[in-house]
């Protein structure tokens, strides 16, 4: 036993950590002699929204990598949709039955952080959002937190053991403001010794109210104002905001930024996003839901054979022009123009393909631009004048 109630990476490694149906499967499939040649696949048959993000293949590769099988699968940061096979393991059904748990437990909590993330992303418009939700899941998983709200499309995250390669960001907790005697005097001092490269981004909610420790704050060298404002102080969220805005312009520091935080939601983001410069969530990116991904036999020695509810035969994914996806048996000819979607990472246990943090991220980061100018142009569509009959009207 560790120091805290965790698993170990050795023993998620060995599939230790397991549903114990697994294990007795194991047991009397060996006893009885039985052990199939099998394909299974992982699905979603609904998501928390219409479409999800792919993640947590790069966990599934190191949990298999060594074990007899071959694993196709999307490439992180993939767009899928209900129903679409996102990963399918091939070999032995007992070499790998007891890894089951976990590979649905890397896929689908890592997804289901990806894909909020990245539907916020999306109704940010542009508004540069962080993920300050690490602290609402246990300290051992942080790390797979901040990746998957990255490659999800967040501007930076907060916890200190995120992967390299992104801006770990924070501004300044209640606690540091209520250490001074003034927040005047935190805010100076967190002015005076933080790093250049910090943004002066000052906490402006501790004891008054938002619009008098604002104009404080920018005189003492804000470059935003953070509001953090409690549930129970909150009234007209909105009309703070804009007051708070108005005096920083009246008083001459319209170039202060309002950054918000607090419990922020995805509702919240599309309500505020024309009046808030920059967004701080939590909840609503480290505890979103999971995509309910489940595992299942779809071909047994070649043969396609599959449960009620589920379709049999190895599939493929793939990406059309004209439509959203479009999903074939193997073998069946695509459309014209088809990108397929589902490429070979494990070959009989080797890793032939790795999963690359930063080609996930770019392929989000695609979506959310494409999906902005979508809804762009749609808002931009003038709606057509009537000819006129070239007769005049008294």
């Amino acid at each position: 036993m560790g120091m805290f109630d965790t698993v170990s990476d050795a023993t998620i490694k060995k599939g230790e950590c397991t549903d114990i149906y697994f294990v007795r499967t194991e047991e009397i499939l060996e006893k009885e002699r039985i052990n199939p040649l099998v394909s299974m696949e992982v699905t979603a048959a609904a998501l928390p929204d219409t479409w999800g993000i792919f993640c947590g293949l790069s966990d599934v590769l190191a949990l298999l990598e060594g074990v007899p099988v071959t694993v196709d699968a999307m490439s992180e940061g993939t767009l899928f949709y209900p129903g679409e096979p996102v990963l399918r393991i091939t070999g032995r059904y007992r070499d790998f039955c007891r890894y089951e748990t976990a590979i649905l437990g890397f896929l689908c909590h890592a997804s289901g952080i990806a894909s909020a993330t990245a539907h916020i992303m999306c109704e940010a418009k542009g508004k540069p959002v962080f993920s300050f939700g690490s602290r609402r899941q246990h300290p051992s998983i942080a790390m797979m937190i901040e990746r998957a709200a990255w490659i999800g499309g967040a501007d930076g995250v907060s916890n200190t053991c995120a992967p390299p390669g992104m801006p770990v960001v924070g501004t300044m907790p209640h606690a540091m403001v209520m250490c001074f005697k003034t927040p005047e005097d935190a805010w100076r001092a967190f002015d005076r010794d933080s790093p250049k490269d910090v943004p002066r981004i000052m906490l402006c909610d501790t004891y008054c109210d938002e619009k008098t420790e604002s104009l404080h704050a920018a005189e003492c060298g804000a470059t935003a104002v953070r509001l953090d404002t409690p549930r129970s102080r909150r009234g007209n969220m909105r009309a703070i905001i804009e007051e708070v805005r108005w005096e920083l312009d009246s008083h001459g520091y319209s170039q202060v930024k309002i950054f918000l935080s607090g419990g922020v939601t995805r509702e919240d983001v599309i309500a505020y996003r024309d009046c808030v410069d920059s967004f701080g969530i939590g909840g609503a990116i480290a505890n979103a839901p999971v995509v309910d991904f489940a595992m299942d036999i779809v071909e047994i020695e070649g043969k396609p054979k599959a449960k009620r509810g589920k379709k049999s035969a190895v599939k493929q994914v793939y990406e059309l022009v004209c439509e959203k996806h479009r999903t074939l048996p193997v073998g069946q000819a695509p459309p014209a123009n088809a990108v397929p979607l589902i490429k070979q990472y494990i070959t009989g246990g080797k890793i032939v393909r790795q999963s690359d943090m930063a080609d996930a991220r770019k392929r989000v980061l695609a979506w959310i631009r494409r999906a902005t100018d979508e809804t762009k142009d749609k808002n931009n569509k003038k709606i057509p004048q009537k000819k006129q009959s070239g007769k005049s009207s008294a």
